[in-house]
């Protein structure tokens, strides 16, 4: 028996580590990470294809064989890497990475990747891959190198891999102007233009300011104090070593930055710091084409709920369905996902391209409209079969299929829910006074 359990623990390891070796030393697929990342893609001047993967997902492991064969023929023109995104979370949360796989494109501003959006068979991996790099050589035949060109005031040269204008000079004139007075969360970092450690900051401080900007929509901002130079607000917040690095939310006393130097542990922190202020997303009404374009476009998924009609459950029933919707809504809101919600039949096209088809309501989908791909909700709408649901998504578990044909369905127009029970329709009275039932005796 001992022995049988040796045997079972042996060949549990081995399996464990077949789950998580997808690659390879031999193979041609270059392992990243955190600490290996900045030197070896953003450093380099060599274009880049970056999988982000988890070892439990099966999508990744079917990708590998591909990749890998992929790396070996673009050996030498195109460099081919690998994340464990599950590993370095840090690092997938840095460039908006929520589900795996995710193909990443670095080329000519690598603080600025592309999403692949090609197929996923070696052939398709290299010619992608090729189509990337004749773009990359025109532009810098036409000139245009894409870089960016940030540099910390007075904090010493350097590339950053950030923009200039996105790490906001603060000075005692406009601190708390900018800073106090505002809505927004901000990261502001005292330096001094001397400080080692100020200008090995420099170039990550730029790139998570331009990641956050972009991530946050301009909610969260990072700012630099040269407390050299403007010594009254440096002196107010008893600033003694540099660099310093405070968090600023309006009302509040400002804390401690306590987190790494990395672009991605600044990046992490600032996310974190936006979800916590951030309201939940709108649940809207699909109430015409507008709605759901405006909605969904910036967003990597939307999710939309088919409610039964009114009459069925009257207002307090779809009210208890839009009150658990909001609820997963606040849960997800760090996602930034688009959240609506029709009644059925308001949209049949819709729930046709959907496979819902006027039953099993109230009924959910995901969709990512760039894709044109939807996944939907198999378990019960309720905040417990939703969160799996989604959960499932955002690590690149769900069953996904092909939106109506790869076209947008038709949207109507319909007027909004007035938050009332409905009413059946009125039937129109008959006076029958004047009929001879008698006429009717032959018939019957």
């Amino acid at each position: 028996i001992a022995k049988l359990r040796f045997r079972e623990q042996i060949l549990g390891c081995s399996l464990v580590l077949a789950v998580q070796a997808l690659y390879s030393a031999s193979d041609d697929v270059i392992e990243l990470t955190q600490s290996n990342f900045n030197r070896e893609v953003i450093q380099s001047d060599s274009l880049w294809l970056v999988e982000f993967y988890a070892p439990w997902c099966g999508h990744c492991r079917n990708l590998a064989p591909d990749w890998k064969k992929a790396a070996t023929a673009l050996k030498g023109i195109v460099k081919v890497g690998a994340v464990d995104a599950d590993q370095h979370k840090s690092l997938g949360g840095q460039y908006g990475v929520r589900g795996f796989p995710t193909i990443k494109i670095f080329g000519a501003n690598k603080n600025k990747p592309e999403e692949y959006q090609g197929g996923r068979s070696s052939q398709a991996i290299v010619d992608g891959a090729m189509n990337a790099l004749r773009n990359l050589v025109k532009e810098r035949l036409s000139g245009r190198s894409g870089g960016s060109d940030y540099k910390q005031s007075g904090g010493g040269g350097g590339s950053s891999g950030g923009n200039k204008k996105d790490v906001v000079e603060l000075t005692d004139d406009n601190f708390d102007k900018l800073v106090l007075d505002s809505d927004d969360v901000w990261l502001v970092e005292f330096f001094a233009p001397w400080c080692g450690h100020c200008k090995n900051l420099e170039p990550e401080w730029a790139a998570a300011a331009t990641a956050v900007k972009e991530q946050t929509k301009g909610k969260v901002r990072l700012g630099a104090v040269d407390a050299t130079v403007h010594q009254g607000v440096s002196s107010r917040y008893g600033i003694r070593g540099f660099p310093t690095i405070k968090i600023f939310r309006k009302g509040e006393e400002p804390e401690d930055y306590q987190g790494g130097r990395t672009r991605g542990d600044i990046i992490e922190k600032a996310l974190d710091l936006f979800s916590d202020n951030a309201p939940p997303p709108e649940l809207l009404e699909i109430l015409s084409e507008d709605v759901l374009k405006k909605t969904c476009e910036d967003s990597q998924l939307c999710i939309i709920a088919v409610l039964p009609h009114i009459l069925d459950t009257g207002a307090a029933g779809r009210n208890s369905y839009l009150d658990v919707m909001m609820k997963m809504a606040e849960k997800y809101k760090k996602k930034m996902w688009g959240w609506l919600w029709t009644e059925a039949g308001a949209q049949m096209e819709l729930e046709s391209s959907l496979g819902i088809g006027g039953f099993g309501y109230p009924a959910m989908a995901a969709i990512n409209t760039r894709k044109m791909k939807f996944a939907l909700l198999r378990g019960s709408f309720s905040e417990t079969g939703i969160h799996e649901f989604l959960r499932e998504l955002s690590v690149g578990r769900g069953s996904t299929a092909t939106l109506g044909g790869g076209v947008m369905p038709k949207l109507h127009t319909v007027e909004p829910w007035d938050g009332k029970d409905g009413q059946l329709p009125v039937e129109e009275d008959y006076d029958l006074s004047d009929v001879e039932l008698d006429d009717f005796k032959d018939e019957l």
